[in-house]
């Protein structure tokens, strides 16, 4: 080996004290050790622990907690047996009123400090399950040559291992129990060694309220497989289909090769819903997507976040709305049943198709959809014409800084900020205001439970 080539760091092997004064906005304790600053991963603040090395950086030490000498009063047991191996969900130990707490502080710190912005109302967390929440996912695989085992799951903390896991409790119930299961399927497939992945999708048979909706679950699995599947292994997955009610989609290479395999139909769509207020007339709203679409992880959530966010744009008749970023119409549709009209914009043209058909599914007519790159220029596009009296962003994690420096190219009068990264919200929150918008609220909303994701709705106002 070359002599340049860095060497593994050989960390100290003895467990060290550690007092922790702190919560960083990943959820890690913050503590120091002799002047040093430490991260302690599975520490809480006041807690008194002992703490092994897992890396050592000129600035700071990273560590995960051995031992509690003194516990928080906000600590909890965690419902999974593995919450301190696994990295899908690092918070159990956590209360979970106060994962909330931490999520609302982490963005009112961006809010002030990256954006310069104290002056707002604080929304109502948005909060559901803790357990048994999560729709999506994609659950690492791999065949363990010493243990003659298979390993499902989420990676664990801080490494690329896959945590040795039989159950979860942040998946929904039906995904949740077959982690065992799938274990002992891989391991009977003849291509068990070329089977790194498998995506999880969840759609709902019917529309019910949100305490039924457990009760009408769709369970699709996508196996990515390296090699062509034998036909025993291809019966070995009916089998498994037809035993625990759940559907069979094979890739054999990128998302372009995703495959229905079982049930043999054509019915290659899952679906969600979104009802209305028991006060409303309107219809409820179906919302088809395939597999490897982008969907909201958590539905629950996913309805009170389209609630606030109508509730906040303050919908008139007359109004126009523009929504950017808008997938396969999750807000859009929604919003079209209150306005006048509704223009949704999309980077991916198969996801404005999808929108386009789910709009007509539900017979909404004053929705239209255009794909557009929305990091680049957009004078010459159709949908950048209009005036809009309201604009919906929901960006990913970069943020929509090319939009907002131009916004007065549009003037929305209203402005409601979906965001999934607090950092890219508060920089875009300091742009809005250069251009003559006040934030007036601003919340979170608990979509990851357990960990330290922060999803955030913010409100903006055109300054008159």
């Amino acid at each position: 080996m070359s002599k340049s080539r860095r060497r593994r760091q050989k960390l100290p092997a003895e467990a060290v004290p550690v007092s922790i004064d702190r919560l960083s906005h990943e959820g890690r304790g913050v503590g120091s050790i002799d002047g040093k600053i430490a991260f302690v991963d599975g520490a809480l603040p006041g807690e008194k622990v002992t703490a092994t090395y897992t890396s050592q950086r000129s600035q700071y030490d990273e560590l995960k907690v051995q031992d509690i000498l003194q516990a928080s009063p906000q600590r909890v047991s965690p419902p999974c047996a593995v919450a301190a191996i696994c990295g899908g969900c690092v918070m159990q130990h956590f209360l979970p009123s106060a994962q909330l707490e931490l999520k609302q502080q982490v963005l009112t710190d961006q809010l002030k400090h990256t954006g310069g912005i104290t002056d707002y109302s604080v929304l109502p967390a948005i909060a559901g399950d803790t357990e048994h929440y999560r729709r999506k996912a994609r659950l690492a695989v791999r065949y363990v040559h010493k243990k003659g085992d298979v390993l499902v799951g989420f990676r664990e903390t801080a490494n690329t291992f896959i945590t040795d896991m039989h159950h979860c409790s942040v998946l929904v119930k039906p995904v949740a129990e077959l982690v065992s299961p799938l274990r002992a399927l891989i391991l009977s497939l003849d291509a068990c060694r070329e089977i790194p992945q498998i995506e999880v999708a969840v759609g709902e048979t019917q529309c019910v309220p949100a305490e039924q909706m457990n009760d009408v679950l769709r369970v699709a699995l996508v196996l990515r497989h390296l090699v062509p599947l034998g036909d025993g292994d291809l019966q070995r997955l009916q089998q498994f289909a037809d035993l625990h009610g759940i559907e069979w989609y094979l890739q054999s290479g990128g998302p372009d090769t995703v495959r229905k395999f079982w049930p043999d139909d054509d019915n290659t769509s899952l679906y969600y819903y979104l009802p209305q207020p028991a006060d409303s007339d309107l219809p409820a709203i179906s919302m088809a997507f395939q597999p490897g679409d982008f969907t909201q992880v958590n539905a629950g959530i996913n309805r009170l976040m389209i609630e606030q966010t109508i509730e906040l744009l303050d919908l008139q008749p007359q109004d126009r709305v523009l929504d950017l970023f808008c997938g396969l119409g999750n807000f859009t549709l929604a919003i079209a049943q209150r306005c006048q009209s509704v223009t949704g914009v999309e980077g991916s043209e198969e996801m404005v198709a999808r929108a386009a058909m789910n709009a007509q599914r539900n017979n909404i007519s004053n929705a239209d959809f255009y794909p557009a790159d929305l990091f680049t220029e957009f004078d010459h596009e159709t949908w950048a014409k209009p005036v809009y009296d309201k604009l919906l962003l929901d960006p990913p994690r970069s943020g929509a800084i090319e939009i907002v420096s131009r916004i007065r190219e549009l003037l929305p009068k209203k402005i409601v900020y979906v965001s999934c990264n607090p950092a890219t919200l508060a920089r875009d929150a300091a742009e809005l205001q250069r251009q003559g918008y006040d934030l007036v609220s601003a919340g979170v909303m608990d979509m990851f439970p357990h960990t330290g994701h922060v999803e955030s709705m913010a409100l903006f106002v055109l300054r008159t």
